[in-house]
């Protein structure tokens, strides 16, 4: 039995999320049916995260196991060609048989939006946010959620989850061009967890909040303390990081 890695890109515009439902179009569920038409066998894929309706994906890792003997670069032709334009497998690999997509991941990395002017072109790309933003109480408040913090405030009301714990190593806003970005990078993220924390930030900074008020919504454990949960249609998962596979 063979243990396949894919990295796949994909426009989560069209699709109801990553995870497979009977009566939506769903990126799992294309993928499914598109390998095994070509391994002629049923294929169950493993992702890094399951992004919500909306979410786009850089390098979305997934795997799964076949007994199928088809090269690899005949997996990557041959899924593409079975597979919507707007996904597409960028790569290939045999992996170990303890690799899991999921569980062996160290690090995922989310990057938002937001453009500074409404777009035509690149409209489902970005969030365009009408206010003026002072980044720097934005930056600031980023300090707050480095290392490991219980992320419960900033998880979708109603999430049953074992715990709320993720270990943020990295969170920066940046500007270019006409857009502002954030990129976050955590060991897991709670449901949402991204697009909470950029509307608490963009609540910073509008001035309706202050950047040391970060620490008393962590404290909280509340997602009324939090700010809006902005448009899916801004985000992407960027990458997942391995130590070994």
């Amino acid at each position: 039995m063979r243990n396949i890695k894919l990295v796949v890109e994909y426009d989560g515009s069209d699709f109801s999320g990553w995870q497979f439902q009977p009566n939506a179009v769903t990126v799992q569920g294309e993928l499914k049916r598109s390998l095994s038409t070509l391994t002629q066998s049923e294929v169950k894929l493993t992702a890094a995260g399951r992004t919500d309706a909306g979410v786009h994906a850089l390098g979305q890792v997934a795997n799964f196991h076949t007994n199928s003997q088809l090269p690899l670069q005949t997996i990557k032709r041959g899924g593409n060609a079975l597979l919507p334009g707007s996904i597409r497998i960028l790569s290939v690999d045999e992996v170990s048989e303890s690799f899991s997509a999921r569980f062996s991941a160290r690090a995922r990395k989310y990057r938002y939006v937001i453009s500074k002017r409404p777009r035509a072109v690149g409209r489902m790309y970005s969030w365009f946010c009408p206010y003026k933003l002072n980044v720097g109480p934005m930056q600031h408040a980023c300090n707050f959620i480095l290392g490991e913090n219980d992320f419960k405030a900033f998880c979708q009301a109603g999430a049953q989850l074992k715990h709320y714990r993720c270990n943020v190593s990295s969170a920066v806003w940046f500007e270019k061009d006409d857009d502002l970005i954030f990129e976050i990078t955590a060991n897991r993220f709670v449901h949402n967890m991204v697009r909470i924390l950029v509307g608490t930030f963009v609540e910073i900074g509008r001035e309706k909040r202050d950047s040391e008020d970060m620490p008393t919504i962590l404290e909280s454990k509340d997602r009324k303390q939090a700010g809006p949960t902005v448009p899916a249609h801004g985000l992407f998962l960027v990458s997942v990081e391995y130590s070994d596979t």
